[in-house]
């Protein structure tokens, strides 16, 4: 129940709601109660059982309180005749039954916003934890199943716990009051009662056991399903070349039929609830109907003092029923926190730390000092003892096989992932103890893979700048070569590009990328294979814009083509992590082995 009480954290950010259904949910209750005595004047008419009392007693606690009632009533019967005290006693249970439907409205209305308002602050909450962990976090993960826990699994958790947080408040203020009457009016039956209603909230525990582990197997099983589902999205161009349309369908309709079987028993159980505890409930009004009429019979209690007792236990049996109901699905609903906590939980290892200092411009130098990396959980050495010193406004390009090591090189500069020992210092200064937000305030990133998001050109241009103007949004555009096929865009910059840019050639895709770089103006700037996944007209147009990006600028250019990198200041080349060579490009054509074979490679 931790994660249940958890949830209740989020109740605080709406205590003006809370109160106010608290308020709803008490009165009703109270007047649910008067309801009920309110009942027994009408049955002593019908049963010609209505009390004679000559003197008005004086009100000094409860039985007084009772026997003032009877006097009145009795008064209203000698004065007013049968008919018309009818009239009345009918007015006040109108009046009574008209004040319980309205504070249960209030109560109901005021819980509306509490619900979707811990939605909200709950989704919120995951999104900002998901967009501060780590990349390394997000490779251990599926996003298939990170996007179940922010829709199904919250919306679970709505329709499962906040949805029965009415009748959580409200049905135990009802049984209160309800019983409250029961043992005024005869405390050994509510005994007895109350001992039938133990040993059947025992069997309806039993049959709960369950229903959590199964609830969270099928959520985990919906992750799997929109995992497929968005991998068949992604790669749907691949899936249908490969003609693997059979193959992923298979996948899917496996994975569907086990989340069907699980979730059916998950439902089955969870309905089970209810036929199984209104049985049970008639079992024990049919021994409590034995029990009481004894009473009767024995003249231990009146006919119309019985019925209001029934009515009363009938007032406790469905608020004790919804409750059971309720307990079901927070079984259910709990399960689904619980992977919602997973999330929230997950401990981030690259933050700031506590006394870490502000880093605002690169001065001199960027210095990779003995690094070494390896992943977590691998004991295989991406990087060993590298050292690079990039000095302010020159150009280093990194080269290699694939795996050796480049592009984790250049992952550790924005701290995407932390060195496993050594050190990368900025102006003498470790970037661990830089603030993160300002450190790679100090970087543009272009990759491989153009990164664009479903918005209009402009947008995705400003992405992260604040207070760009329109024409330092076109001035980048200039420069990154992407203001001619703007301007002849349906739209022009207000043309949306679609789902990671697919109206858009690979080519305009990465000019894009380019340009949002531009108008960041970072002092470093990291090139992961701009080019690699280019055509020649498109390369030449995109190298164009990269030479105008990198001029006087400090760069990190990991290359898959050569012939782009010749003007570096310093190449370096790696194999299996270390690096191997290193100098220009001319220096290395005349001393080096590898370098020199991979460009004659490439010039075949």
């Amino acid at each position: 129940m931790k994660s249940f009480w958890r949830l209740f954290r989020y109740i605080k950010n709406y205590k003006g709601y809370v109160s106010l259904n608290v308020i709803g949910n008490v009165f009703m209750a109270l007047f649910t109660a008067v309801s009920i005595p309110a009942i027994i004047p009408f049955l002593q008419i019908l049963f010609n059982q209505a009390p004679t009392i000559d003197e008005r007693p004086e009100v000094n606690g409860l039985d007084d309180l009772v026997q003032f009632f009877k006097y009145q009533f009795s008064h209203s019967m000698s004065v007013n005749g049968k008919d018309t005290t009818l009239i009345y006693l009918c007015l006040i249970i109108v009046g009574l039954y008209f004040c319980i439907n309205f504070f249960r409205y209030l109560s109901l209305f005021a819980m509306a916003p509490v619900r979707n308002g811990i939605v909200r602050d709950l989704r919120a909450q995951l999104y900002a934890k998901m967009l501060s962990m780590p990349p390394s976090y997000f490779s251990e993960e599926r996003k298939g199943d990170l996007m179940s826990r922010i829709t199904a699994d919250v919306q679970e958790i709505e329709s499962s716990i906040l949805n029965v947080l009415q009748a959580l408040f409200r049905e135990p203020i009802i049984i209160v009051f309800c019983l409250s009457f029961m043992v005024y009016i005869s405390p050994s039956l509510t005994l007895f009662v109350l001992g039938l209603i133990v040993a059947t909230a025992l069997i309806l525990g039993r049959l709960s056991k369950t229903l959590k582990r199964k609830s969270s197997r099928a959520q985990g099983l919906l992750g799997d399903l929109i995992t497929i589902i968005e991998e068949s999205l992604s790669g749907m161009r691949i899936i249908q070349g490969f003609t693997a349309e059979k193959y992923q369908r298979s996948r899917f309709e496996n994975k569907n039929n086990e989340y069907r079987s699980i979730l059916t028993k998950v439902i089955r159980r969870r309905d089970l609830s209810s036929p199984l505890s209104e049985f049970l409930g008639i079992m024990i009004v049919a021994v409590l109907l034995w029990y009481a009429s004894r009473q009767v019979f024995q003249e231990d209690m009146d006919a119309a003092t019985l019925f209001a007792y029934l009515l009363a236990f009938f007032y406790i049996l469905n608020p004790a029923k919804a409750f059971s109901k309720a307990f079901f699905n927070v079984q259910k609903g709990i399960a689904a926190m619980e992977r919602v906590e997973e999330v929230l939980d997950a401990k981030n290892e690259i933050t700031d730390h506590r006394d870490a200092r502000s880093i605002q411009h690169l001065e001199s130098s960027v210095v990779y000092d003995k690094v070494s990396f390896k992943y977590p959980n691998d004991d295989r050495w991406v990087l060993k003892e590298v050292d690079i010193e990039i000095e302010k406004g020159k150009v280093v390009a990194l080269v290699g096989a694939s795996g050796a090591g480049k592009s984790t090189l250049a992952d550790l500069l924005p701290r995407f992932f932390d060195v496993t020992s050594g050190a990368i210092r900025i102006d003498g200064v470790d970037i661990r103890a830089c603030k993160i937000s300002e450190l790679r305030s100090l970087m543009g990133i272009v990759t491989q893979e153009a990164i664009l998001f479903n918005d209009s050109i402009y947008n995705n241009i400003v992405f992260g700048v604040e207070g760009a103007s329109e024409a330092d949004v076109i001035h980048a555009a200039k420069v990154a070569n992407a203001h001619d096929f703007i301007m002849e865009a349906e739209a022009g910059y207000q043309t949306n590009i679609g789902d990671r840019g697919a109206k858009l050639s690979g080519g305009q895709r990465q000019r894009l990328t380019i340009a949002r770089a531009v108008l960041k103006n970072p002092e470093i700037l990291i090139l992961d294979e701009a080019t690699s996944a280019l055509d020649s007209e498109s390369e030449l147009l995109v190298q164009q814009a990269l030479n105008k990006l990198m001029q006087n600028r400090t760069a990190i250019v990991i290359a898959h083509r050569l012939s782009t990198i010749q003007h570096a200041d310093e190449i370096i080349v790696l194999e299996e992590g270390e690096i191997i060579e290193r100098g220009t490009h001319d220096e290395l054509m005349q001393q080096s082995k590898t370098y020199k074979k991979l460009v004659e490679l490439q010039a075949l």
